[in-house]
Parts: structure tokens; sequence; C-alpha cells
């Protein structure tokens, strides 16, 4: 009686040290249960200071600060964020991040349906907007939300036409039923400005494609009901904004359906995916009738279409007619839903044989890419011919593909435990992580093994292939601690390998994750957009500056043309530039600072953005600068500030500015400026004793145009903006204009000096540094 409590603690000893032992199995020898079951003491807090602990917590921080810095100089949300809020006052329910894509709608204008140039190439001009000139896309999601009916996106556009008035029927998608419903807009200007009325029909169902037009006096829309299973004809009680049911004209589920009246029959094209064996997206059928209203007869040889999605057998827009010849519009859904729009011209349609061939679309398209509105798909085209002889057409368009937010989600991810996995290697080369995976689970392995054990494996053969594969992975990891030092060159040399494919695993990871799609986003302005020109001034010596400059530039959102100012030397081919906006290489005759701000008939844009040829920064920043300056266009809105101050005047840099929390001048290498003003002011008489200054020096034009601005108001005249980075490429090339910083700046305080007597004092004038466009202050 006496030895029992005896027997038992040493058994409940032997169980829990073998319990621990089993359990301890797995990876860095610990586990969840063995930690439970630590005492009070020093054992508790072991892993805290554990060389594996340690080394997690140093890899987090490492990587975790690469991770902040990449995003910091990468991305500006704030800057968004208080634009939008302070100056769109776009609903905060409008425009979300949206799986089905940011769709937005653009203006085409013609000679005819096949020669369709977006609306930016009319020059349409809108002073009120601060639109110089008018840019698509025209109507969008935030468009739409200022008008008080939250929208994530607008797609699927009609329009109906009423003598000069044009009516812009669409697809919205609603933010908080996340379902579409059928919006109208109402425009008095050939589409270049749109006012928003409001939603013109709403259903408990999703609603889209709203296909509308006339017959018999009576105005007609037949959108898109396959959610309720029905094809719906509705009629307008009240034009544009009450409708009434009609007639449900089929029970079929169709997607994209039109009606059209051609050789004295009502044709319907429309695409069900709900039958058996019919391919999504590259299905189509036919039915003819002798009214809209119905009965509907399928054709003798449907599907006319049912192949693969990129055949172009889904509609796309409205059937027209030119030149006698009846066209339908398709989409190419093979890359991704709505890719890209195909057009066909039905050479047969009778009731019995239908044949089309596709021609060409000659639609203008876009070389930004995600940078341009419709730069990753476009699907859906209507054009009609207004009273004046000019085509119309109204697109819809995203930057992204479908479910990209989810793919972008998915990589960066998997970025992530890339980066996880190797922070692991590094560890078990170096010593700190000491991983041994488990041969067995330690349930089973716990105690004597029995026949019930074996009865409880035996069907289980994955574990036991997964116990050989542990083993030889423990194997491996164990020769590889043992051949690799890292105080060797080769082990060093490993490890170097290793951080920098996590470094820069990390930035992508980052970038997929938190940095949206992709794309650097123009910034609307009274709910339009507009475009700039970029202007630069170079030479032979810096050719490889500008081609990198170009291809970088050309490709942001609002650049509507690059005008290069050749000031010496042989000047490079239009083609050995990569540029997807038109360029021009405009020769001068003179090596003269002056040439920059020659006055050029051949802007179309009022905003012109003087940039210097070594100066690299993200569209973004260009985007917001050009956003702040259409606010202010009387103004110089850059990003390089100075000071001008003391006695007598002395030319500092940008700290010297930020120090005493002012500044008074913007150096217009990297500037927004009004070409009408700007350019005439500085060719002006008054400016002739500064220009001729400027030659001397070879120095000093952006001084003489600041205080030109200041000479003609007694305002303020600079802004800035301040850039998340930029880059002096010159240091790369070595052929900097200005190399001694020193000289360049004793030129630049003489200049001063100089223009202070022929103009004024600038030092009397400053202004604090703005906490919305000054970037990472706010």
């Amino acid at each position: 009686m006496g030895s029992s409590p005896v027997t038992n603690n040493n058994n409940n000893n032997n169980n829990s040290s073998s319990s621990t032992r089993s359990c301890c199995c797995w990876c860095c020898d610990m586990s969840l249960k063995c930690w439970w079951r630590w005492r009070w003491g020093w054992g508790d807090y072991y892993f805290l200071v554990s060389p594996s602990f340690i080394y997690f917590v140093i890899s987090l921080l490492i990587f975790g600060s690469i991770a902040t810095l990449f995003a910091w100089l990468t991305f500006s949300p704030y800057q968004r964020l208080l634009l939008s809020s302070s100056n769109n006052k776009v609903s905060s329910l409008g425009c979300q991040e949206d799986s089905e894509g940011s769709w937005a709608i653009g203006v085409f204008y013609g000679d005819s349906p096949f020669s369709l140039k977006p609306i930016e190439q009319r020059n349409v001009w809108k002073d009120e907007s601060g639109a110089w000139p008018v840019a698509n896309p025209v109507v969008t999601c935030a468009s739409v939300s200022e008008a008080g009916f939250p929208s994530n996106f607008v797609a699927d556009p009609f329009l109906y036409v009423q003598g000069d008035i044009l009516y812009l029927f669409y697809e919205t998608k609603n933010s908080i039923t996340l379902q579409g419903d059928i919006g109208v807009s109402k425009s008095v200007d050939k589409g270049a400005t749109w006012q928003q009325l409001g939603i013109a029909l709403d259903e408990e169902w999703h609603l889209s494609y709203p296909y509308i037009f006339d017959d018999h006096g009576q105005i007609y829309m037949m959108p898109e009901s396959s959610a309720k299973g029905e094809l719906r004809l509705y009629r307008a009680v009240k034009f544009p904004l009450q409708w009434t049911l009609d007639k449900v004209i089929m029970k079929k589920p169709l997607v994209d359906s039109v009606i059209l009246n051609h050789n004295g029959n009502y044709w319907l094209f429309g695409s069900d995916h709900s039958g058996f064996g019919t391919k999504k997206n590259g299905q189509l059928e036919i039915w003819y009738s002798n009214s809209p209203l119905g009965p509907w007869k399928p054709h003798k040889k449907n599907p006319i279409h049912n192949t693969d999605k990129s055949s172009g057998a889904r509609n796309g827009g409205r059937a027209f007619v030119y030149d006698g010849n009846l066209y339908r519009m398709g989409q190419d859904c093979g890359e991704t839903y709505g890719h890209r729009l195909r057009i066909f011209k039905v050479e047969t349609l009778t009731k019995d044989e239908y044949k089309e061939v596709e021609v060409s679309l000659g639609l203008e398209e876009s070389g930004k890419g995600r940078n341009s509105w419709y730069g990753a798909r476009y699907h859906h085209l209507d054009v009609q011919k207004l009273s004046s002889g000019d085509w119309i057409g109204v697109v819809d368009g995203d930057r992204v593909p479908s479910g990209d937010s989810v793919h972008r989600f998915v990589l960066g991810c998997a970025a992530f435990s890339i980066v996880a996995a190797l922070v692991i290697l590094a560890g078990v080369l170096l010593g700190a992580v000491k991983c041994i995976l488990p041969l067995a689970w330690c349930a089973h392995s716990s105690g004597k093994r029995s026949d019930m054990n074996l009865v409880w494996e035996r069907p289980y053969l994955l574990s036991s292939k997964l116990r050989r594969f542990c083993t030889r992975l423990n194997r491996t990891i164990s020769y590889v601690r043992g051949r690799m030092n890292p105080n060797t060159c080769p082990g060093m040399l490993v490890l170097t390998l290793i951080f920098v494919i996590g470094m820069v695993l990390m930035c992508i990871g980052v970038r997929y994750t938190y940095g949206g799609n992709g794309a650097e986003e123009p910034y609307l302005l009274k709910g339009h957009y507009s475009q700039f020109t970029l202007v630069t001034m170079t030479y032979d010596a810096r050719l490889w500056n500008l081609k990198m400059y170009v291809k970088h530039y050309s490709r942001c959102s609002s650049v509507k043309e690059i005008v290069v100012i050749w000031n010496k030397g042989k000047p490079p081919k239009l083609s050995d530039l990569d540029s997807v906006v038109p360029i021009r290489i405009r020769v001068e005759k003179q090596n003269s600072l002056n040439n920059r701000f020659k006055v050029d008939p051949l802007i179309k844009t009022r905003a012109v953005l003087e940039l210097d040829d070594d100066i690299m920064m993200r569209c973004d920043d260009v985007e917001r600068g050009f956003r702040v300056w259409r606010e202010h266009p009387d103004r110089i809105v850059g990003f390089y500030p100075r000071l001008i101050g003391g006695s007598p005047l002395k030319y500092r840099d940008e700290k010297y500015a930020r120090a005493r929390g002012g500044y008074n001048m913007i150096l217009t290498g990297a500037a927004f400026i009004d070409k009408n003003f700007a350019f005439k002011r500085y060719w002006s008489e008054e400016a002739k004793a500064g220009r001729e200054l400027v030659d001397r020096y070879f120095n000093c034009e952006d001084v003489l145009l600041n205080f030109l601005y200041v000479n003609a108001s007694s305002s303020r005249t600079v802004e800035y903006v301040r850039p998340a980075w930029a880059i002096d490429t010159s240091k790369f090339s070595g052929v900097a204009i200005s190399r001694n910083t020193q000289v360049h700046y004793q030129i630049r305080s003489d200049c001063l000096l100089k223009f202070s007597e022929m103009y004024g004092n600038l030092a009397n004038r400053k202004w604090e540094f703005d906490r919305r466009n000054d970037g990472w202050d706010v």
C-alpha cells in the first residue's frame, strides 16, 4: 500500500517524458503541445531567447522594413485620398475595388465608323472644368457616384440621338446592392460633357446591356435580364427615366441581345449560355419575326456560332449599316472576358442562311497599357451617324483584366510564402534554425506500439510515403548544413543570393497585395480628365537619357505629345525612340536655353510640362502635379522649390527652403506652365534683357521665368508638389550640364541680383508648404 504512490509517480514521469519526446519530434524540436507542459520558471520563457526565435524576429524586422520602405517609395495613398475627398467629393460608397473591373466609357469621333479617334484628338476645350482639352473617359463611376448614384463601374453604353441632344444608357454596378442597374446621362455638346440624369431602370435582378431603339413612334429598351431567365422589352413612358414592361418576348436567359430591322424582317441576335453543350462567350443564335414584339422563330442553322470564346460570337454593341452593308459587333473573350472588339460584315442573312466575315475595326487603340483607361480590354461599341454627317461612337474600357484583383493577391501571397521559405533555409544554413521534420504523428508514436496502432495506420499509405520523404529531407538538410560553412566565400555568396532574392520577392509581394491594379491613373477635376504636352530640351551627348525618358513618360496617362527641343548635334530618328504617343523633334539653329520657352503654335494643349531629360519620377507624381496645376493654371506648379532671400541674394538648394518652412520660386526643370501665358511672356520685349543674360551665362532661364510670373501678378505665382521620389539619371551617364555645383550656384546668385534690378525682388514673397501637396508631410 505504501509503495503505490511512488510507482504511480514514476509511471507518470515516464509517460510525461515519453509524450514530450514524441511530441518534440516536430520542427525545431518543439511543439505547441510541449509548450503547454512547461512549468513556471525560466523554462516558460526559453523560447523567447532561443536562437531560432531571435533569428525569426530579426528576419521579420529586416524584411518588414524593406517592405515598408518599398511601399513608402512606391505608393502615395494619402495623396490620392486627400485629392479625392477634398475636391472630387465622390461618394465614399462609389468606385470601390471590384473583381469585375473598373469599366468606364469614352467617346470617339470619325468620318466613318471605321475611322474612330478619341475625343482628345478633336481638341475640345472646357474652361469651366479645367479640361484643356477634354480627354476620355467621359463617364466614370466617379462622375455617376458624385451625382448621388454610388457606382463601382459603368459599361455597355448605348446612344439615343434626339436632334442635337445625346442620351447615353449604360450598365452601372450599384455599390450597395452589387447588381447592375441601367443609368442614363445627357449631353448637349456632342459628348464632350455629360449630365448624370439618374437610374432609368432598377429591377430586383441584375440588368446590363441596355439596347435602346425606336419602332413606329415608340422608344424601346431591351436590357439583359438573364438572371431573371427572360428577355424583356421595356417601353418609355416618360423618356428617358420612366419605363414600363411592354412584353416578355422570350423565355430564355439570353445575354447581350440586339434587334435590327433588315430586308423586311426583324432579326434578334443573342447568346444563351445555359444550354447543354454551349460554349460560354462562343455561342450565338438568331431568331426572326415580322415585329419586334414577336413571335420569334429560330434560325434554321442555330446556333450559328458555337466555337471558342475568342471568335467574337457574343455581341459587343449595336449592329449598324454603312454603305449599304450590315455589320455586327462581337467580343473577343480569349485572354480575358471582354478582351477586345471584333467587327463582322454580314454577307448573307436569310431565314435559312447566315454568313459573316471579319473586317478591320479601325478603332484607335492605346499603347499605355494599364495607364490607359481602356488599355487592358474594351468590349462594347455603339456607333451612330449625327445630323452633321460625323460618326460618333461610345466605347467602354477597362485598365485591368477580369479577376485581376484576386490574381494579384494570390501572386503577392505566393511571393511572401517563398520569402518565408528562404528565411527558414537561411536559418538552417546559419545554424539558427535546427529543424527536423516529423517522422510520425505524435498521437500515434507515443507509448508502446500495438496491433491496434498498426490497424490504424495500415490503410493510410500516404503516411508511410510522407515518412520516407521527411527522412530523406532531414538527411538533405543535415548534409547541406554540414557542407555549407557561412564563414567561407561560397557560403557568404549563397546567403547573399538568398537575401537579394528574398528582398526582390518581398517588394513584388507588397506591390501585388498593396499596390492596387498596377496602374498609375490620372486625376479627375470636376468630373473631367485632360491632357498635357511634355517638353524637354537636350542634345546629342544625352541621347541615352532621352531614350529612357521617352519610353517611361510616354506611358503616363495624361501625356498627349512629347516635344523634344534639340539644341546641338545630329538629332535621332523618331524610330530610335520608343514612344506610344506622338513625338516631335524641334531642331534649333542656336544652342540656347531660351529655346525651352519658345512659342510653339503646334502645341495643342494649354498645359505644358517642362521636364529635364535627366529627371525620372513616377507617372503618379506627374499626374498629381497636373491635377494641382489644373486647379491653379495661373501659377507655375512644380516639383523643386527654392527660397530666395538674404542680403545679398544667394541661390540655395531645397534644404534651405524646407529649413525655413517656405518657398518663393519653382524650378521649371520640372514644372507645369500655361503655354499661352508663359511662352508669350518669356518672349516679350520686356524680357529681352533677361534672355540676353541667359545666353551670356548659359544658365538661369528658369529663374527668369519665375521673375516674369511675379512681375505679372500680385498674387501667389508658384505651387509646390512634392514627388515620392525622383532620380537624376545624368549622374549615371556622366553628362550633367552643371557638374560643379558651387560654380553653378554662384552663377545663379549673380542672376538673382541682376533679375532683381530688372524685375523686382522675390525675397519679399514667401509661401508655406501646402500639406495637401507636400507628399509625405501629410
